[in-house]
């Protein structure tokens, strides 16, 4: 058994005795490092011509030891899991900075090198709390099921294969680095996730290990519904032939909103739940206000019903959020998987069902 089948062992047996900890939003983090344009050069892009700075990922090659303290934080705060710094490592994203292919692999596979050595470090010191790494692969600032032209409900600005090939690059790269899962999260449109899930399948087909999948998609507002128009149920339905790890919803909300829709998921799926909410809603400022007492407590109540197996993070969780999560969850049994009566359940926007 290689060391990452080991980990992975080691993950599934975790997630049957506790309710797993994530890590928390990794932007406002990285805000309060107080980085400037130089910082986000470095030595590699000194002579570049565009603005860098705001190009969170790409500190996975500029300042490293910016992206090792923020794992290390994060466990240090309880956290089973930890991302990469990859949330937008896609040739896609990263066109914005004028970044191509060489620095999207490059990215990928420093940020999941990163983890693993934080990762690692930790799991050495503290055996019985084993860390883990998720490889981040986030949404697209271009979408397959919209069109950008109100005038032109055909037109498109990617094509499927452009977003298979854009996903596919990142994942071979995340894979290199040594993630033990691959996490495509904040999902507002489910055919680019549709996408990322072939990419990964396609590649473990080809002989590649199998790693666990974790899918995380977002409901954009209180309409229950994804950015690409489907509810909860519909999403699962659209995804649930990958066999994913896990699956849950990430973002936009704060835990107040989400909790209806976590508790479809829970009532819907034959997996884990995972639910990393935003620390509340936005003000005006777009600051998180939300403090780390009242983000615990009500993920606690969730962990307490039996709602879910993952909790964590998204915008605004600092790492006093997930030590506070971290306790409310502690000795609160993870959900327990059920199955549903067998039957074919399609979707469209909604969800269909023939028993």
């Amino acid at each position: 058994m290689s060391d990452r089948q080991k980990r992975i062992a080691a993950l599934k047996q975790a997630a049957k005795n506790r309710i797993l900890i994530l890590d928390g939003g990794w932007g406002a983090m990285i805000q309060r490092k107080g980085l400037e344009e130089a910082d986000f050069r470095g030595d590699r892009f000194a002579d570049y011509q565009g603005h860098m700075k705001g190009n969170n990922d790409v500190l996975c090659l500029t300042r490293p030891e910016v992206v090792i303290d923020l794992h290390d934080t994060f466990y240090a705060a309880g956290a089973d899991i930890s991302e990469t710094n990859t949330f937008s490592s896609t040739v896609i994203a990263q066109a914005d900075y004028d970044l191509g292919a060489q620095e999207v692999i490059d990215i990928n596979r420093e940020g999941a090198r990163l983890a693993r050595a934080s990762a690692d470090a930790w799991t050495a010191k503290e055996p019985d709390k084993p860390r883990f790494v998720a490889g981040s692969i986030g949404p697209l600032n271009k979408m397959l099921s919209m069109s950008p032209d109100v005038n032109d409900p055909g037109a498109r600005a990617v094509t499927f294969e452009d977003v298979y090939d854009a996903y596919r690059m990142q994942i071979e790269a995340l894979n290199e680095g040594g993630v033990d899962m691959y996490l495509i999260e904040t999902i507002t449109d489910t055919l680019n996730c549709k996408a990322a899930l072939k990419a990964i399948m396609d590649f473990e087909a080809e002989g590649m290990e199998a790693l666990p999948i974790w899918i995380s998609g977002t409901i954009t507002d209180r309409s229950g519904r994804t950015l690409s128009g489907q509810t909860v149920e519909a999403f699962w339905n659209s995804v649930r032939h990958a066999k994913p790890f896990a699956v849950g919803l990430n973002c936009a909300l704060g835990a107040d909103l989400m909790r209806p829709h976590i508790a479809t998921l829970a009532r819907i799926t034959d997996t884990l739940v995972a639910a990393y909410p935003n620390a509340g809603l936005p003000n005006a400022f777009g600051e998180y206000e939300e403090t780390p007492e009242a983000t615990s407590a009500m993920l606690g109540e969730w962990a307490q019903s039996g709602l879910v197996n993952i909790l964590g993070g998204c915008c605004g969780a600092t790492p006093e959020h997930i030590a506070a999560i971290a306790n409310a969850a502690q000795g609160a049994a993870p959900r327990e998987i059920s199955q549903r009566p067998r039957a074919m359940r399609l979707s469209g926007l909604e969800p269909f069902e023939v028993a």
